[in-house]
């Protein structure tokens, strides 16, 4: 296994806030649908078993006024028909009954949402991976892939591995190297920065578990939220905003060869036409904590700016098709000899066991 950086899980896995999703939000009959239910019952079994903690705190989704009971009708019917384990309808007195200091007219609850270290979690899978006889090796960034025949060269920092098949899975520059190596120009990534704010110790008690509002159904983001996370944080956000670089953890980070990518991309514009009211929310919510907090105080009331400090950030790896649309699913395209997980968005750490199942399967039919 051959790792760009110089540690494991140094981008996404690393950067959110944790969450163990249950499947609520997919489309029914969806990849991430199936994976993310699937997915979610193999990690904490995986958990159990090498004595990681996972906690399932629970998640509730508040609708904060009558105009979102549609979209909460919605989120309930896809919750349903996934199979989502003990998904249940609450009113306004359920919701203080759950999250004291939540308001809202109605919610769902979702018991089995939890949280975990997603970092310890890929450092168990790479010691799986050595347990079999395989070997992780750090800071080999890979430059190309180039098949010969039977088997197909992998150029990276280190020198030059041969291997009889490859699996990609680059992350945010996984376009490039897929297309690199022959596949379709299209999805394209396009970096989303997400920002988190913290609140102070001493307001964590307006948070039990997780609180959700809910989702814009036009976007493939679940919208600001408050989540305690494994170790007792609360983190509120993340916010949304197009970035000029793919690492753009600091905001003020660009990259030009980056910028030309989402600027020469079709879709990109195609996408800020049809989302520019949503994008001047964003960068509002980026530039201003009070923005961010007045949103959240729609269904925490309580909340105020003083109660939060600057948080973490992180990276979404957002695929974009050339019509503007941001893809919602898992993507997956196969070259000679390779085969590219394209887009592999949240929840997909969550669905990292099915997952790579289906990634294996799909290798042994290709070989």
């Amino acid at each position: 296994m051959l790792e760009r950086e110089d540690r494991l899980a140094a981008h996404q896995t690393s950067h959110s806030s944790g969450v163990i999703h249950a499947g609520i939000y997919y489309a029914p009959g969806s990849l991430k649908a199936r994976l993310c239910v699937e997915g979610a019952r193999l990690l904490y079994a995986y958990c159990d078993e090498r004595g990681i903690e996972a906690r399932r705190e629970g998640k509730l989704i508040v609708a904060a006024d009558d105009s979102e009971l549609p979209h909460l009708d919605e989120l309930e019917r896809r919750g349903r028909e996934n199979q989502v384990p003990n998904l249940r309808r609450i009113a306004a007195d359920g919701i203080r009954e759950i999250e004291p200091h939540a308001r809202g007219v109605a919610g769902l609850h979702s018991p089995e949402t939890g949280v975990v270290d997603f970092v310890l979690v890929a450092t168990a899978y790479s010691k799986d991976v050595e347990a079999a006889g395989g070997t992780v090796v750090t800071g080999a960034g890979v430059r190309a892939l180039t098949p010969h025949g039977e088997t197909i060269t992998v150029e990276h920092e280190r020198g030059r591995t041969e291997a009889g098949f490859v699996v990609s899975c680059a992350g945010a520059w996984s376009d490039r190297l897929a297309v690199a190596a022959g596949a379709p120009a299209e999805p394209r990534i396009v970096p989303f920065r997400g920002g988190y704010l913290r609140l102070r110790p001493e307001r964590r008690e307006l948070v039990r578990a997780s609180i959700y509002p809910v989702p814009d159904p036009d976007l493939p983001f679940l919208g600001g939220h408050l989540t305690r996370t494994i170790d007792g944080e609360v983190l509120l956000g993340p916010s949304a905003l197009m970035v000029g670089a793919r690492d753009a953890y600091r905001i003020a980070r660009v990259r030009g060869r980056d910028v030309r990518s989402n600027l020469s991309w079709p879709g990109t514009w195609k996408l800020m036409t049809r989302f520019w009211r949503t994008g001047l929310t964003e960068i509002r919510h980026a530039a201003s904590k009070r923005s961010f907090v007045s949103d959240l105080r729609r269904f925490v009331p309580e909340l105020r700016v003083g109660d939060v400090v600057p948080g973490p950030s992180g990276i979404r790896a957002q695929a974009l098709d050339r019509d503007g649309k941001l893809v919602d699913d898992f993507v997956v395209h196969r070259t000679e000899r390779a085969l590219h997980v394209r887009n592999a968005p949240s929840p997909a750490a969550t669905s990292s066991l099915a997952l790579a199942k289906l990634i294996a399967d799909e290798v042994d039919e290709e070989r």
